[in-house]
């Protein structure tokens, strides 16, 4: 499917990776956003669950390994050109998880990583969606809570 003017949405994942109070961030080298500050993600595979993409696409792009992924919430990414028609449309299901092992360097689509203090995340002019869902995700982990309900 392509990406650019897609027919449908395009389901794809972003995980919060934590080492400590540090949150693992890829510079993007890739439209869409390409050469911003993000979480590492992609988009999910035909025949992968949203937490095996998530595991695989953190591994890629970054080389590192995480533990389980626990769901933050799913929002959508959707971004129109002049025209008024949909360039990109992703369902973004994002999750947070711990580090597990692997020396951060970038892979895939990142041209950059960087362990970031949750206190330096302003350096980054992250997209405001980014600095929300680390929000959450950093309350999920203070809290032990399941966001699912599950």
């Amino acid at each position: 499917m392509q990406r650019e003017y897609p027919d449908r949405p395009i389901a794809a994942v972003g995980v919060v990776v934590w080492r400590g109070d540090q949150v693992l961030l890829i510079r993007r080298g890739k439209a869409p956003r390409a050469g911003q500050w993000s979480l590492p993600g992609g988009a999910q595979e035909i025949g992968e669950t949203v937490a095996d993409t998530a595991r695989r696409e953190v591994l890629e792009e970054t080389g590192v390994h995480i533990g389980e992924p626990r769901l933050i919430e799913v929002l959508d990414s959707i971004q129109r050109g002049g025209d008024g028609r949909v360039v990109y449309h992703y369902t973004l299901i994002d999750f947070t998880a711990e580090w597990v092992s692997g020396d951060a360097k970038a892979g895939g689509d990142a041209a950059e990583v960087n362990w970031v203090a949750k206190s330096s995340l302003a350096d980054h002019a992250l997209w405001p969606e980014t600095v929300r869902i680390i929000n959450r995700a950093q309350d999920l982990r203070s809290d032990g809570s399941d966001p699912t309900g599950l």
